[in-house]
């Protein structure tokens, strides 16, 4: 049972963001504000670059330089220096993934950020820098953004208000940030209307970003820790850290496993995920001697024998976990692929495992 691939994890169950890609989860609440501002918020993804559709589902990847230029673009186009701020007020520290889950399962505050920097390039964005410095009173949540990004201020804003939501979560009620130092261009007299939106006093830098607060908070418990999960997510970002390394078949691979079910597995969607074109995702597997459709078949062959050993799962659920919208199709392709018929196959599993107990 150990072995199982329904009960062990034998991968990532999705892909992870390469150089240059965030999650689009940022995007959430976008199309809200942007229509409250009087805008097309569909033209305006368009506009650069972005899907609309793919844009809804919180785990596809766009690229970091689209999502910058697009809301110092917004910020413009509509006369609001704080669109960023005003964005992320619509937000949760959830659009950061199971990252966010992890810091609140965290014992303590600052296991919690100190996973927080070390799974967040992993789950989140690479391009993201993040450094926790600890002195003897104060203490820093540093970020850096790569100046490659240009103009990344409504960015930053959208970050800062996250980021201190998130600390609020783990802080607790009584937690209390110190100040702020952010890379604005704001002039002073704004400060004020941007420290409304921040709830804590905010200080202009030319370098990096962060969240100031008293290093006594750092040994504080986490309100919603819980030790069990704390322990099979950050086992969960280990894998995936480790899968970062994979090669391309394998992290092929590892999207196949995880979008499935989702019934929009295809090359495009998965170049999309790797960062690459298909052109050049279809070169890199013919060097490596393997085809997607391949690779998909075989994961799909062997995820069915799995799922059809699991007697609470009815055959339309099997098909539908693997992607299969009617069973019939599941059905002829089951059997091409071993010479039987699924409930040929369930019934003999059945009957074998009838024997090793008797």
């Amino acid at each position: 049972m150990a072995n199982d691939s329904f009960y062990s994890l034998g991968g990532p169950l999705d892909s992870m963001p390469v150089e240059g890609q965030m999650r689009s989860a940022n995007l959430s609440g976008f199309p809200y504000l942007v229509n409250n501002c009087g805008g097309d918020s569909r033209a305006i993804l368009e506009r650069f670059s972005i899907d609309p559709w793919l844009a809804r589902d919180p785990d596809h990847y766009i690229e970091c330089k689209s999502l910058v230029d697009m809301l110092e673009y917004c910020s413009q186009l509509f006369n609001d220096p704080f669109f960023g701020a005003r964005l992320a007020k619509l937000q949760e520290p959830d659009v950061y993934g199971c990252v966010t889950a992890l810091c609140r399962a965290a014992p303590n505050v600052e296991e919690a950020l100190n996973s927080f920097i070390n799974y967040m390039p992993v789950v989140h964005s690479p391009n993201f820098e993040m450094q926790l410095v600890v002195g003897a009173e104060e203490t820093e949540l540093r970020w850096y953004v790569p100046d490659t990004l240009g103009d990344n201020y409504q960015a930053n804003y959208q970050a800062v208000v996250i980021n201190l939501k998130l600390l609020r979560q783990i802080g607790g009620p009584a937690f209390r940030p110190l100040r702020t130092r952010l890379r604005t261009h704001l002039p002073d007299r704004d400060l004020p209307e941007l420290e409304k939106h921040l709830g804590c006093p905010a200080v202009k830098t030319q370098d990096e970003n962060a969240i100031v607060f008293a290093t006594e908070v750092l040994k504080q418990p986490v309100p919603s820790a819980n030790r069990l999960l704390y322990k099979l997510l950050g086992g969960y970002l280990e894998k995936v850290r480790a899968a970062a390394r994979k090669s391309t078949v394998e992290r092929v691979e590892d999207y196949v496993r995880g979008s499935l079910a989702s019934r929009n597995c295809s090359i495009e969607r998965c170049a999309e995920k790797l960062g690459m074109s298909v052109r050049t995702l279809q070169a890199h597997l013919s060097d490596a001697g393997r085809k997607f459709s391949d690779i998909l078949e075989a994961h799909r062959a062997e995820l069915a024998c799995t799922y059809l050993k699991q007697s609470q799962l009815s055959l339309d659920d099997v098909a539908a976990n693997l992607g299969y919208s009617e069973q019939s199709s599941f059905g002829r392709a089951f059997k091409r692929w071993t010479g039987q018929t699924p409930k040929q196959y369930r019934r003999h599993v059945t009957e074998s495992n009838g024997t090793m107990t008797h």
